[in-house]
């Protein structure tokens, strides 16, 4: 395991069962997104819910993420999906063309990446939590949108 892997565990069956998170809009355009990156197939007859596994992040699990270097490319991946998902989302509701404006590298002589200290431990603690992040910064987009 590298030194900012996210020490996975086997989704749980609670994790499952949050139907209504997993039925939000937000999480259905983020699973779309995620399906439409398996040009070879790899996730087909996988779940859902199995799909976002790697957005649930415990706190247990990010105190064991150690600070510093460079982040994981599993974080990136979670960290450009879900913003790409914001962007489709606002642009489903509202008819605005968007899209994200995250550009993740290493800043600075040491390569450091300070502007942005917590992106080794990206993720959210429940499905619930990932559907209601990604619905606020959706709702309010929308809502400057129409403003």
């Amino acid at each position: 395991m590298g030194k900012s892997e996210i020490p996975h565990e086997p989704v749980g069956p609670a994790v499952h069962k949050d139907d209504e998170a997993l039925a939000s809009p937000f999480v259905k355009c983020l699973l779309r997104l995620i399906r439409t990156q398996d040009s070879f197939g790899l996730w087909e007859g996988h779940s859902d819910a199995e799909l976002l596994a790697e957005f649930i992040i415990t706190k247990q699990q990010q105190r064991a993420v150690p600070f510093g270097g460079d982040p994981d490319p599993d974080a990136l991946w979670r960290l450009d999906m879900f913003y790409t998902a914001v962007a489709l989302a606002i642009e489903e509701r509202s008819g605005v063309s968007t899209s994200p404006t995250i550009e993740m590298k290493p800043v600075g002589a040491s390569g450091g990446w300070a502007f942005c200290r917590d992106v080794h431990r990206f993720g959210f603690e429940t499905f619930r939590k990932l559907a209601e992040a990604g619905t606020k910064l959706v709702d309010d987009a929308t809502a400057a949108i129409e403003a």
